[in-house]
């Protein structure tokens, strides 16, 4: 049985465990089981405060990163290692079982070439040693496909499945996002049948980043992939209606992604649970 998540960048710039309080029984009245938040300095995260509103609300956690521009992967792989290992101790503090997002990499570095050996070789050193972390603490680690533009080293759910199977940890996943995919793949359910058994998260991101149904995606070619997979993890809706200016620039954010930022949330999340029961996708509510 899927279930429906909603990225905290929908709803505010910078998480914040107080202020969860005041959103969080609305988000579950729409239908909101599980909630994304950022997790980019491991340093200033408030692990306990994340729990403990979660708990008290019914929500599950998902955290997500992409490394900070700081990180070199090539040329620094120990360093990269050392900052993971801290983000995925303070995730599962947090109460999390799983890390997304670009784990391998930063958001909108590219090199200006193909990617070269050598900084696959890094990436499956970085991800096979977090990924034994994250095991010894129950957690699973996924990659995330992006766009050209945004990195030259993982853009399709095939590159990424033939990653995973080179660095051959079973607590991998690939983490699919449809405003990415509808840029690199050869057609929305190619990318989803491309990444099969390892597909263990799905950003529900309109084409524009913005409400759903309000762009290019098709969303009925989405909903009929996953049930054709027999998809039963979290599907979640990502909007960056408020985004932290550390990530504006490497998300190439310039303007507002919607007209009304309210419209993400109450328009988009019932347009989405609508399609995915068309699909005859089960929906478990919190």
């Amino acid at each position: 049985m899927t279930r429906l998540g909603l990225h905290s960048l929908a709803i505010t710039p910078l998480w914040n465990p107080q202020e969860a309080e005041g959103y969080f029984p609305k988000l579950k009245a729409l239908g909101i089981s599980a909630f994304e938040v950022p997790l980019l300095d491991p340093a200033t995260f408030d692990s306990a405060g994340t729990k403990a509103v979660f708990e008290k609300h019914g929500l599950t956690p998902i955290c997500s990163l992409g490394l900070p521009g700081t990180i070199d992967v090539t040329e620094r792989t120990e360093e990269a290692m050392d900052f993971l290992d801290a983000v995925v101790r303070a995730a599962r503090a947090s109460g999390a079982d799983m890390l997304g997002g670009v784990t391998y990499g930063t958001i909108g570095r590219v090199s200006g070439r193909p990617p070269q050996a050598r900084e696959y070789d890094a990436i499956c050193r970085l991800i096979g040693h977090v990924a034994g972390t994250a095991r010894s603490l129950g957690m699973r680690l996924g990659l995330e496909p992006c766009n050209r533009y945004e990195t030259h080293l993982l853009n399709t759910a095939r590159q990424t499945a033939d990653l995973i199977e080179r660095i051959g940890a079973d607590n991998l996943f690939i983490h699919l996002d449809t405003y990415h995919m509808n840029i690199e793949e050869k057609g929305l359910g190619n990318g989803f049948r491309d990444a099969g058994r390892h597909l263990g998260y799905v950003h529900l991101s309109e084409s524009n980043r913005g409400v759903p149904g309000a762009g290019t995606i098709d969303w009925d070619d989405v909903f009929a992939s996953l049930k054709a997979l027999g998809y039963g993890g979290i599907m979640t809706l990502e909007s960056f209606v408020h985004v932290a200016p550390e990530l504006a620039g490497g998300l190439a954010v310039w303007r507002p992604v919607a007209e009304n930022p309210d419209d993400v949330v109450d328009k988009g999340v019932p347009y989405l649970t609508e399609a995915a029961r068309r699909a005859g996708l089960d929906m478990e509510r919190p």
